[in-house]
């Protein structure tokens, strides 16, 4: 009997990905990270995605205040195995350490440009007859 594959994360990975995500904050918070680019820019973790055999973990970042996100991530990935050696104390209960790789998060640039869109006016025109429509 075959199992069904899914695209969606389980939830060991879900449950995983926070741990990990969690932990690298803690480290980045402490200031460990001996990188002038990491120690000058305020880095939020949004979201870390474990691959199915938890071996490798893609975090997505958003340096705030920074124009440049290019910079910060290649800062992150260039760190990334001193940081994965610092996340052990926090995650000493797996099997393996996984291998960190940093994103730039879009999302954010994503929801602004929905609210944007929403907010313009043609939408708000549209939106406006519609509730007369309905009345």
């Amino acid at each position: 009997m075959s199992k069904a594959t899914s695209s969606a994360p389980s939830q060991r990975m879900l449950r995983v990905g926070e741990q990990v995500r969690a932990a690298i904050t803690q480290v980045l918070q402490r200031g460990e990270v001996r990188d002038p680019v990491i120690e000058k820019t305020v880095i939020a973790i949004s979201e870390v995605r474990m691959s199915p055999d938890l071996k490798i973990a893609t975090a997505y970042v958003t340096p705030l205040g920074v124009p440049n996100h290019a910079e910060v991530i290649e800062a992150l990935n260039r760190n990334a195995k001193y940081i994965r050696g610092r996340l052990g104390p926090q995650l000493r209960q797996m099997k393996y350490m996984p291998d960190v790789r940093f994103r730039d998060d879009t999302s954010f640039d994503n929801y602004k440009k929905i609210d944007e869109l929403l907010r313009s006016p043609e939408v708000s025109r549209d939106l406006d007859q519609i509730s007369e429509d309905e009345e």
